[in-house]
């Protein structure tokens, strides 16, 4: 009886749900605050229908629960139990089963649809599909988020994300026709400079891109940015304080970012006035990050989410697990693991630690009580570098891939850094064995050897290393044994991990 009820009323949920999205004001409901535990439960009941839903129409999904032998979750009162419905992720799911399986009645519809890629190791392409239904509801979302940061006078958005058959460019691009003038040029400042010159100032300029690039045209564009209303927002990696400061000083009005990620959803929650203020004070006030941070190092960038259309939980080793609770996907995502690291925060029980410690009134006041994301990056020890997720593996595959080089390495070490000016750089460190000498590898012909392979290995990085200037260059530094940062190491570590 309670599987049937909660499926009616998941569906009156989304009869509700679109009489709210015929217009800006009625969309507003759906933010209204006071409600987060009827959200919880909505995004429970909307996550169970889905999960009915995909069991029966989506080859792929039904045969993955038969492989875990596994039914449907319990209840707890009339609630379901959602946590009790394995995990997939790329591994598990994605890489065993076909596009077309994982898909509604196990094929690709033959119109109205988007197809873009991510790749992983070994350069091979991941395929995601969106159909024009899931891209409407997020292109009103989009668009909603857009008015709430910059108000309804008329944008001008270039987009510099990488274009092509990649998920954030030319999805973006898609999404903005609907409330703004978008012009699409990549990461070419040239271009930037030539549409903004050509416009003139009588315009509201959004350019979206990845930080490192956006950083790039600051400091290069060769006119007054003072002089213009020009605004960023960025996604793909994450930015210091220190950046958006930087940013900010050199002219750029307003810098935010929106959370999203190609196996899910382009936008899942975004940065505003309340969340950036909560990451300064975090920032500036160690007994608050004691009191709300659960991982050390960076400062993880943080947004609000609305918990009916993401039910997102957080797993026992800290990876965020997303359950995408709109209806009409063509290939639903049902409690999937993109094991990036984070976890959530209601906002009111961040807002009574913020009293506590007296630091209310320094924080913006936020224009809703939705819940708090903290996301840290990818746990699996991957690195973003102008959009591109480099991992461990892909390292020791290219390590692998010159025979000259492994024959001497023993350990190596990823990181990403900012330099005094700001410019974000990819390190790369490889220790190597002892009494192997540093300079016969440190040739500048064989770190451009190294690099190349890279690009072969991971697709994305060779799109993010063509759009990577002087002041953001790859390094390959190579340290004799137990020296420099691979010095005292724990010999019960494995050999590879970032710094």
């Amino acid at each position: 009886m309670r599987h049937y009820i909660i499926l009616f009323y998941a569906l009156i949920l989304e009869k509700y749900r679109q009489l709210l999205m015929i217009s800006d004001t009625s969309i507003k409901f759906i933010f209204l605050p006071g409600f987060n535990k009827l959200r919880n439960f909505n995004a429970k009941a909307r996550a169970y229908s889905e999960f009915i839903n995909a069991k029966k129409k989506v080859p792929a999904y039904r045969k993955f629960l038969k492989t875990k032998n596994f039914v449907k979750p319990s209840f707890t009162g009339f609630t379901p139990n959602i946590s009790e419905i394995p995990v997939i992720d790329k591994e598990n799911y994605v890489k065993v089963y076909s596009l077309n399986s994982r898909c509604v009645n196990g094929s690709i519809p033959k119109a109205g649809v988007v197809i873009d890629e991510s790749s992983g190791s070994s350069g091979t392409p991941t395929n995601w599909v969106r159909g024009s239904k899931e891209r409407f509801r997020n292109t009103q979302f989009i668009k909603f988020g857009m008015y709430q940061l910059f108000g309804k006078d008329p944008m001008f958005i270039i987009n510099t994300f990488a274009l092509g058959a990649w998920a954030t460019g030319m999805n973006i691009s898609m999404s903005c026709l609907a409330f703004a003038k978008v012009k699409s040029l990549g990461p070419d400042l040239i271009k930037i400079e030539n549409t903004i010159n050509e416009f003139g100032k009588g315009h509201k300029y959004i350019i979206m891109g990845y930080p490192p690039f956006l950083k790039h045209l600051v400091d290069h564009i060769k006119f007054n940015l003072f002089e213009y209303d020009i605004s960023f927002i960025f996604g793909g990696e994450s930015m210091s304080e220190g950046m958006r400061d930087y940013l900010l000083k050199k002219g750029i009005k307003k810098v935010y970012s929106s959370y999203g990620a190609s196996d899910l959803e382009l936008n899942i929650s975004s940065e505003s006035e309340f969340t950036i203020s909560l990451r300064r004070a975090l920032r500036d006030n160690k007994i608050l990050r004691e009191k709300i941070l659960k991982y050390t190092g960076a400062l993880p960038m943080i947004f609000q989410y609305n918990p009916a259309d993401f039910l997102i939980e957080e797993s026992e080793n800290g990876e965020l697990i997303t359950t995408i609770c709109r209806p009409d996907y063509i290939a639903p995502k049902i409690r999937y693991n993109i094991h990036d690291k984070g976890h959530i925060i209601q906002h009111s029980v961040l807002y009574k630690i913020l009293k506590e410690l007296n630091l209310e009134k320094k924080i913006t006041p936020s224009k809703t009580d939705l819940p708090i994301l903290l996301h840290y990056g990818r746990s699996d020890m991957t690195v973003s570098f102008f959009g591109a997720n480099i991992s461990p593996t892909d390292i020791q595959e290219v390590i692998y891939l010159l025979p000259e080089l492994s024959k001497v390495s023993n350990s190596f070490a990823l990181k990403t850094i900012e330099d005094e000016h700001g410019d974000k750089q990819l390190i790369i460190s490889i220790e190597l064995l002892k009494n192997t000498k540093v300079n016969q590898l440190n040739s500048k012909n064989f770190k451009t050897t190294f690099f190349e392979k890279l690009e072969d290995v991971n697709q994305d990085f060779k799109k993010s290393n063509e759009i990577a200037h002087d002041q953001n260059k790859t390094q390959l530094l190579f340290f004799k044994y137990n020296t420099g940062s691979f010095a005292d190491n724990d010999i019960r570590i494995k050999a590879k991990y970032i710094n």
